[in-house]
Formats: structure tokens, sequence, C-alpha cells
């Protein structure tokens, strides 16, 4: 079969409810890149075009991000994925994806962004079956004993269920575009929970294949943490460890107080700002925040709003502190470097680090603060400005 006759639907428009913190599941960095762009990996294999179907306000943030791996080469040369809204339902978001399409792929795979595993043999194999049957699922055998329990509070076992015929259900699920176009538009208002479900209330017989093992759907926080831990392993990477910098820079003006690490420096310039325009605990901040891909300091604290006029950056920073932790992630170390003409800062390096170490909640052997001059050039050279640059390393954290 060739790759013009497959299409692929990725669903990535889910909340992501029950695996907790503040970014959906198929957006959290997983191996150095967003979660939806692992999964993506097994379409982008078999399929000549690829939609995917995000929430309707994180459309143009995919669009970037997908066009700014292609230009790193992490997508094959020639693919393009369209990006469109879901819906309120699955059904809702694949009907998206359907109307996305052109009109010439034969055959049509359906895949999970939770699941970032999937190899791309498992959806040649179900995109041969779907094209042969009509409709394909992938399935792996129940190896656990099953019950049927009562639901009416009583709280007892009713049967155990013979569970040689039961298989649990995975993705990418292939169809022949005719057929899943055609179950979707006999559904009506009934709810399903994946594709193949719709192919058979239309009465459309489903193939079965062998699905893998390692094809794991990530539903909740510690499924997260194993994908995580598994992704970096596949790259070589000490398990879930993630690194960040920031960078920040200051104009040095009179009559401010120089303030750096939280420090009250002697100085006859200080650094303006918004804040107190602490330039080190700003980087650090952004620091932590690439490590878990969260922004920057101006998306979480904008220089404008009222609320942070004059505020100490170590308030700032025991916020970002607390951003990391809802990521499931630890600070485990920090090293930054302050760029300064003047003044000589190495009497105030304790005391930063362990204001900083404080507030990072680590040792303050694990924060490094060092200073350096650019010998009379530029802007800090010149004493027109400081800057700071930070690296952070974090580390899951084990529940």
């Amino acid at each position: 079969m060739k790759r013009s006759d497959v299409a692929g639907i990725l669903v990535a428009a889910g909340a992501s409810t029950r695996v907790g913190g503040g970014t959906p599941k198929q957006f959290v960095n997983l191996g150095g890149r967003p979660m939806f762009l692992a999964a993506l990996d097994c379409l982008t294999a078999v399929s000549g075009e690829i939609v995917v179907v995000v929430p309707r306000d994180r459309v143009e943030e995919t669009s970037r991000e997908i066009d700014r791996r292609r230009a790193l080469g992490d997508l094959p040369a020639g693919t393009r994925p369209t990006v469109v809204a879901g819906g309120a339902r699955r059904q809702d978001s694949v009907a998206s994806g359907l109307a996305g399409l052109a009109d010439g792929p034969r055959v049509v795979l359906v895949h999970d962004a939770a699941r970032p595993f999937a190899s791309s043999d498992l959806a040649g194999r179900v995109a041969a079956a779907a094209l042969g049957v009509g409709a394909a699922v992938p399935v792996v055998p129940v190896g656990d004993t099953v019950k049927r329990v009562s639901n009416d509070g009583a709280d007892r076992v009713l049967e155990t269920i013979d569970r040689a015929r039961l298989r649990f259900a995975q993705t990418p699920q292939g169809f022949r575009r005719e057929v899943l176009e055609a179950a979707y538009a006999a559904l009506g208002d009934a709810e399903i929970t994946d594709e193949a479900q719709a192919v058979e209330l239309a009465g459309h017989d489903v193939a079965i294949v062998d699905g893998e093992p390692g094809n794991v759907k990530v539903t909740s926080a510690r499924d997260l943490e194993l994908a995580t831990l598994r992704a970096g392993r596949r790259l070589g990477l000490p398990a879930g460890v993630r690194i960040g910098t920031g960078t920040d820079c200051h104009r040095l003006e009179g009559g401010r107080p120089l303030v750096l690490g939280g420090v009250a420096v002697p100085f006859e310039k200080g650094l303006a700002g918004h804040s107190d325009a602490d330039v080190l605990t700003h980087a650090i901040c952004d620091a932590l925040l690439g490590a878990v891909s969260a922004g920057d300091i101006g998306r979480h604290f904008p220089p404008g709003d009222p609320a942070y006029l004059g505020v100490s950056s170590l308030i700032l920073l025991e916020r970002v502190v607390g951003i990391v932790r809802e990521t499931g992630h630890e600070v485990s170390s920090v090293d930054a470097t302050v760029i300064a003409e003047a003044p000589r800062l190495s009497p105030y390096i304790e005391a930063m680090r362990g204001n900083l170490a404080l507030v990072l909640e680590v040792a303050p052997a694990a924060v490094s603060v060092k200073a350096t001059t650019t010998e009379g050039t530029g802007p800090e050279g010149e004493g027109v400005a400081m800057t700071a640059h930070a690296v952070a390393l974090v580390r899951r954290r084990v529940p």
C-alpha cells in the first residue's frame, strides 16, 4: 500500500484531567519533545497526510511547534500535519479530523496522542488489515482475572469473566474511509469510546491484529512518570532528568537599590524593572520554567501587572518552584553567572546562594552563583546593564 493511500488522524484534544498539573498530558515534554509528537511517529512512517486535532485554544501554538520541529528535522521531509480544533467529545474531535482530510486517502488511521510508543510496524499492519476488511483494531490479551461486580452499593462479586475471549483495544485503529464516515453519519446521539465501536454499531465487521504490550496509554500521573523515564532511557538520559536555561538583562540606573539573589548589594546604581529587577533570580526562574516546558517569566508574571510592582523576585521564584512541582518535578541543582563590571560581587555570593537554596528547597551546595566581567566591553562593561545566565536541573519527583 502506498503512503498516499493512508491518512492519519491524531487525537490530541482531551483535557487530561486524570493526569493533573497545568498542562494537558499530550503537550507535556517527553524525551525532549511534546508527547503528541512522539505519538505522531507511528503515523508519519505510513501516512501521506496527517491531521492533528487539538483544543481550540492550542491550534496556533501547535502549528508553530510543528513548524519548528520540521525545521529541526524532527519530522520526515515532506510531512506537514494539518492542525484543526477538536470538539467536546472524542467522536466530535475525530469527525473534525475527518473533515480536515483531503479526498485522496483510502484508509484512515486514528491514533491517541496519549500513546507515544506505538510502532510504525503496528500502524502498517493495522492499515493493511483495514484495507482488506474495512476496519481493524490492535488488541492485546487480558492478563489478569476479571470480575463482574455489583453496582448497587453492596460491593460484591457477581461472577468471574472468562478472559480467554477478552482483549484490551489499542490505537492506531484503521478503517476504509467510507466505512468510518458512514459509521459516524449513523451514530446520532450515541456516545462511543473508540472508533471501532462506531463501526460495530453500524453492523460492520472489525478485524483484530496483534497489538504491542509496550503501546501503553498515559492516563494517570504515575503513567506519565513511567513514560518520562522510558523516553529518557531511549535517549540515553538519566532517568527523569530535565534541563533548562535562562537569561535575563536589566539596565542600571541611579536611585534604585541593587538586589541580586535577594541580597541588597551596596552600589550607586540599581537595576531598572517593574519588580525589584533581580536579574540573577529572574534568570533562574526562566531556567526552571524552561526545564518543565512552562513558558517564561513574563508569561507568568507580566511586567505591567500592578500585583508585581516592586515585588521581591524571591517571591516569584517561590511561585516558579510551585509550578515545577505541579508538573511532577523538583529542583535538583542550579548554576548561574552574573555578568557585571561593577560592583565586586564575591563578598555577597554566599548570602545569595543561601537565599536561593532556601526558596528552591535544596541544599546550598546545589546552588552555584558566579560573577564575571566583560573586560570593559558591551553594555555590562560600560556599566549600562547587568546580565545573568542560569542552567537548572530538575528531576522527576517520586511520590
